[in-house]
């Protein structure tokens, strides 16, 4: 099992990432293609930690808490069928590891409000929650501290392990920015401690759902990695296509179909030449197009389903793997701790 420095790099020069995801479901293809590859991917390349982040699921979820600990088992079924390896990465649970709490705290006491107020994201899931209808003062009030100062845990998740790379997408760098503000104020005031945190920008494809929009579980539309191929092959043979097509002899444009989007990510360069010639001539029909993408797209996801089957019978196993990676970041969470009450001179 790999070793964890206790700072933000070895003599290698190994940088440090750390990510997280809230434990709210099942992980679909957005997830797999959106993070969990790039994951992958950075596991041979620095040292990696990834925590299931209960804690942050409980800003806009915590009336409803029943499904947390067996949505953390199934994340870490799919996080491991995916490719990750717990003899290279760190995958941990948020809420193990206490010192979270603590940093968050003492975060919050140097963060000014207006940093959190102004967040366009904070803004953006209240009105999605139906919290808010506007963004003035009156309205503003009737969020919950979690979700308002969830960047501050969220700083507190990344500079605790004193990172040096954030994978994100580009969306979400204006987070990063938040998170490198109290980084610099921390620095500032006491003592150079954090390291800045940088986004690792992933080049993600946005994967439309089947009705058109963002793939999310709370639209209904998603293809879940636990999903068997003739259910895969079920949901997307009905995905939304191009509207001009309504029927057989109608001429389309790719540039138009939600369903083309998986055909640029799963489909050859051969195939989607085929399927756009055919689209735009009304050669080819709607399912006969999609059915060239699902058979791509389940081999794809065939080995993660085979893996997905081993692993969801073994619970003991997926707690082991828990347990240690709680242990090893809380060693580094730890040293990192003792270096900041020693800044702030509460040692």
């Amino acid at each position: 099992m790999a070793e964890l420095e206790s700072g933000a790099k070895n003599d290698a020069g190994v940088r440090r990432v750390v990510s997280g995801v809230r434990p709210t479901g099942q992980l679909h293809i957005g997830h797999l293609l959106g993070a969990l590859r790039g994951w992958v991917d950075l596991q041979d390349e620095a040292q990696c930690l990834f925590f299931i982040a209960d804690w942050h699921a409980l800003t806009t979820g915590y009336e409803d808490t029943e499904r947390i600990a067996a949505n953390s088992l199934e994340m870490t079924v799919d996080w491991l069928a995916a490719g990750l390896d717990p003899e290279k990465v760190v995958i941990f649970r948020q809420s193990a590891v206490k010192e979270h709490a603590e940093l968050h705290l003492l975060l919050s006491m140097i963060v000014p409000t207006p940093w959190l107020i102004r967040n366009p994201t904070i803004k953006e899931q209240a009105r999605e929650l139906g919290l808010i209808q506007s963004d003035d003062e009156a309205e503003m009030s009737k969020i919950n501290y979690g979700l308002l100062g969830y960047p501050i845990l969220q700083s507190a998740d990344v500079l605790i392990y004193r990172a040096q790379r954030v994978p994100v997408g580009v969306d979400q760098v204006p987070h990063l920015e938040l998170m490198r503000e109290v980084a610099r104020r921390f620095n500032r005031l006491y003592r150079e401690v954090f390291p800045e945190p940088q986004p690792l920008l992933t080049e993600s494809p946005k994967i439309p759902g089947t009705d058109g929009r963002k793939m999310s579980k709370s639209y209904g539309n998603a293809v879940f990695l636990a999903d068997s191929a003739e259910e895969t092959e079920k949901k997307l043979s009905r995905m939304m296509t191009d509207p001009r097509r309504a029927r057989r002899t109608d001429p389309g444009d790719p540039a138009d179909c939600p369903a083309f989007k998986l055909h640029q990510v799963y489909c050859t360069e051969d195939e989607i030449e085929t399927v756009t010639e055919g689209c735009k001539t009304a050669g080819i029909g709607c399912l006969d197009c999609k059915k060239i993408m699902i058979k791509r797209l389940n081999a794809d996801l065939e080995p993660i389903r085979a893996r997905r089957a081993e692993l969801v019978d073994r619970p003991d196993y997926l707690r082991e793997v828990l347990d240690a990676g709680n242990v090893r970041a809380r060693e580094v969470a730890q040293d990192t701790m003792r270096d900041v009450r020693a800044a702030i001179g509460l040692e």
